[in-house]
């Protein structure tokens, strides 16, 4: 009763990043550095997927579908940029949910995509032979769409037991958007049946990819271990993919398969900052510019693009 009577909250307020304004304005150009190459590295990436033949291989049409990475952090910078220079800045109820749905939609389908790249990495290096049987058309086609399903019907599941917890103040998210942990901590009733939700459909999605990603490079470390030559060419690139991967899905499963187990330790921004900017932006090259094939594929692009650029000035 004492809940029923309290008034419901309608908005939140976003702390942010408080501080002066010099250090506002360092954030500020740190973040926007971050992601306007994001994005234009993810563009890239689908453009040189689509109009090159030779990429048009299992693992770069997986690489390509990975550009809802621009998606996902497009779903809290900009906003946060503009907070920045706003006085106050707050959100209705309903658009904390939007936004929160869509960032846990994009990052659930992210983890299933990367582990499709995995597993297409293992038939490729593993069982060369069957490659071109295992991975057709039709399962490639398959498992980008079952990510997605996967994703955002795991995040709808979310998002429904947090919306039906009441609200009912303080109003206040010490967080840069509205992440899982800071507006869980702001409920006023009992969050045990929401917390057991968010934990199930948590180990779901980010225990059950993430094993099979290392599974899967685990596999291929050992086969190129026991390869008398191309070890070098290989290892490292399949290295770089388990490691990042490993961090990632580490720091994802630290804050969202028991979410309020960091309030204590006040770690929810810098995890964040690291699962939503600074992974998405070290994708495209971890995956894919630092592949000789694409760097020639971008290398004949540019040049296509320059003599484009000659023979429209010698017209002119």
């Amino acid at each position: 009763m004492e809940v029923e009577n309290q008034t419901r909250v309608t908005r939140f307020i976003l702390v942010g990043f408080p501080g002066n304004w010099g250090v506002r304005a360092t954030v500020f150009l740190m973040l926007l550095v971050a992601y306007i190459p994001t994005v234009a590295g993810n563009v890239i990436i689908v453009v040189l997927v689509q109009q090159n033949l030779p990429l048009h291989k299992p693992v770069y049409f997986f690489v390509a579908n990975l550009s809802l990475e621009t998606w996902c952090i497009s779903v809290t910078v900009p906003r946060l940029l503009f907070s920045f220079w706003s006085v106050s800045y707050s959100v209705s109820f309903t658009h904390c949910m939007i936004q929160l749905y869509f960032f846990i939609a994009l990052m659930c389908t992210e983890r299933v995509l990367l582990a499709a790249v995995a597993c297409d990495r293992y038939v490729a290096i593993c069982r060369p032979l069957h490659c071109p049987t295992i991975m057709s058309h039709g399962l490639c086609f398959l498992l980008p769409l079952g990510s997605c399903t996967n994703g955002f019907g795991i995040s709808l599941a979310k998002i429904y037991c947090i919306s039906c917890l009441s609200f009912c103040g303080p109003n206040i998210i010490d967080h840069f958007f509205c992440d899982i942990c800071p507006v869980l901590n702001l409920s006023c009733t009992d969050m045990s049946t929401a917390e057991l939700g968010d934990f199930v459909l948590a180990l779901v999605i980010f225990l059950s990819p993430p094993a099979l990603t290392v599974l899967s490079y685990g596999c291929i470390l050992a086969t190129i271990l026991c390869m008398p030559t191309g070890k070098q060419k290989a290892f490292p690139a399949c290295a770089s993919h388990l490691v990042v991967g490993t961090i990632f899905s580490s720091a994802t499963i630290f804050t969202y398969v028991w979410p309020r187990a960091i309030h204590a330790f006040n770690m929810n921004k810098v995890i964040s900052i690291f699962c939503a900017i600074v992974t998405p932006a070290l994708n495209p090259f971890i995956y894919c510019l630092r592949n000789r094939e694409v760097r020639e594929a971008l290398k004949k692009l540019a040049y296509c693009q320059a003599s484009r650029s000659g023979e429209s000035v010698i017209i002119d």
